[in-house]
């Protein structure tokens, strides 16, 4: 066992992953996270008997051919977690009582596409076309990038060869671009709402392919749930946490980090420490702004972030058994447009959880509606503590009434409301600007070939694990970055990097 220790900021997705590998190889962990639990984003709560979910719609690498899956089971993520896969990705309404249904087979897509469709034949080829080629696409896992020589990368060109060209054509354009060339106008409003339309198509390609094969599964129990799993696992290799627990400043000596500084003026030494926290508050206000150059300050001045949201959790007196059970929800058109802070929005995103019997009481269901927000809008408005609550309630109200036009009853079924807003987000989780995921890989950023360095300029024993190291975001995402960031301090330690599975060993 190791003598070496090392204090992780922040309880999150990539905290715990962090935690998790430094203890399967030997390292002697703290975690330190500000909020009461675990999770950061990845989290629910819950209201007046039902639990309201604030992250999870798929989880890439639930299937068990799915090389992420190694991952989920050295984290303990899904022991004994049901997974569902539904058969339908996106539903869509359109006036006049039209509806467009996405599944999620490769081969339904294209018979929906078509036969709604005609007229838009060649584009619905060419995406078909696309999620065929790269239908068996794994995300690439094992060693850290950083890690890679060049026999590494010679044996990942030619397992990826045959897909460098689509990805390289679909990284370029994006969803927005491409759901704007379709003719028919409710393909057009699916296909912008596969994702955030700024993002690359190729994310969506991926994930529809990752759908396809039964690898992108919603874990039945939700977000927290799915944290306390790897929080769980976390505990059982003897790693420590503790919540409640702000850190204000990270300790540096003749630029090395030591150690850090806690909101209640403790001080906690390590031998080295890992920020998986905000990236802009553990640069700009942990470390004072010291170690950071022209790269570093551009991420800040000029790349996009993900938009925070206002969600919308309501618990409804009814089983939405008509409702067909979707991944993504269901979009519907909102006219006149509602307005959400600043913001008018003429379409609503819904997601109805008739598929996890866990989120409400018997008989009932959990829905939740989300719009992007502006975060400077609703950080203004919070000033005024009355303002602030009275435009949660107007919004709530506005939407309840549009949802009981779509829903016959549902105002009078609704029996609990909640309303998080950027500053929520902020509050809680202490991320920049109230993000979700940190930066947007955009196509003019590189896409998803978007790449960052997980220590900073000038400062030794420092690492940083998360989205705000991973562009692109997402729980995968963040727990790869943890496991990649415990290689790297493997590396300056000079040991090899091991991992285990929790109890008996699993089937592959």
């Amino acid at each position: 066992m190791s003598d070496k220790s090392i204090i992780i900021i922040g309880g999150g997705i990539a905290g715990l992953s962090t935690g998790c590998y430094a203890r399967m190889n030997g390292f002697r962990t703290r975690i330190f996270e500000m909020h009461k639990k675990p999770g950061g984003l990845c989290t629910s709560w819950k209201r007046q008997g039902y639990v309201i979910d604030g992250c999870l719609h798929w989880l890439t690498g639930t299937g068990r051919r799915s090389g992420l899956r190694r991952m989920w089971d050295e984290l303990g993520a899904l022991d004994n977690v049901q997974i569902v896969d539904n058969d339908v990705y996106l539903r869509v309404e359109g006036a006049g009582g039209s509806v467009f249904t996405l599944p999620t087979d490769i081969d339904g897509m294209e018979a929906a596409l078509l036969s709604f469709s005609p007229a838009d034949a060649a584009l619905t080829g060419r995406f078909i076309e696309a999620c065929r080629t790269l239908r068996r696409f794994d995300m690439p896992f094992g060693k850290a990038p950083e890690l890679m020589n060049g026999w590494d990368m010679l044996k990942f060109f030619f397992r990826f060869f045959p897909m460098l060209r689509t990805f390289g054509t679909w990284n370029r354009i994006s969803i927005g671009q491409f759901a704007d060339q379709f003719s028919h106008p409710l393909l057009r409003t699916t296909f912008r709402n596969l994702f955030i339309p700024d993002f690359p198509m190729i994310f969506a390609i991926m994930t529809l392919c990752w759908l396809h094969q039964k690898s992108a599964g919603y874990p039945l129990g939700g977000s927290l749930a799915f944290s306390r799993g790897i929080e769980k696992r976390y505990l059982a290799l003897g790693g420590e946490a503790s919540y409640r627990a702000r850190v204000k400043e990270i300790i540096v000596e003749q630029d090395r980090a030591v150690g850090v500084r806690l909101e209640d003026g403790s001080e906690h030494r390590a031998d080295h420490v890992v920020s998986a926290a905000d990236g802009h508050a553990t640069i700009f206000d942990m470390l004072g702004g010291r170690y950071v150059d022209r790269a570093v300050r551009s991420y800040f001045d000029s790349l996009p972030i993900f938009p925070s949201l206002v969600h919308l959790g309501f618990g409804v007196n009814r089983t939405f058994d008509d409702m067909p059970r979707c991944v993504s929800g269901t979009i519907l058109p909102l006219d006149p447009p509602v307005r959400i802070g600043e913001t008018l929005q003429d379409h609503l995103w819904v997601q109805i959880y008739n598929f996890d019997p866990t989120l409400a009481p018997a008989g009932r269901t959990l829905v939740r509606a989300m719009a992007p927000a502006d975060f400077t809008y609703w950080q203004k408005l919070k000033e005024n503590a009355d303002h602030y609550a009275a435009e949660k309630e107007r919004i709530a109200d506005e939407i309840t009434a549009r949802l009981d036009r779509r829903f016959a009853g549902f105002a009078s079924q609704v029996e609990m409301r909640d309303v998080a807003t950027p500053t929520t987000f902020l509050r809680y989780t202490g991320n920049w600007k109230g993000s979700i995921e940190g930066w947007m890989p955009v196509p003019r950023a590189g896409g998803m070939r978007l790449q960052m360095s997980k220590s900073l300029p000038g400062l030794s024993n420092f690492y940083m694990a998360g989205q705000w190291v991973e562009p692109g975001g997402g729980v995968p995402t963040a727990a790869l970055s943890g496991r990649n960031v415990v290689q790297l301090l493997c590396r300056d330690e000079k040991r090899k990097f091991v991992t285990s599975l929790p109890g008996p060993p699993q089937a592959e």
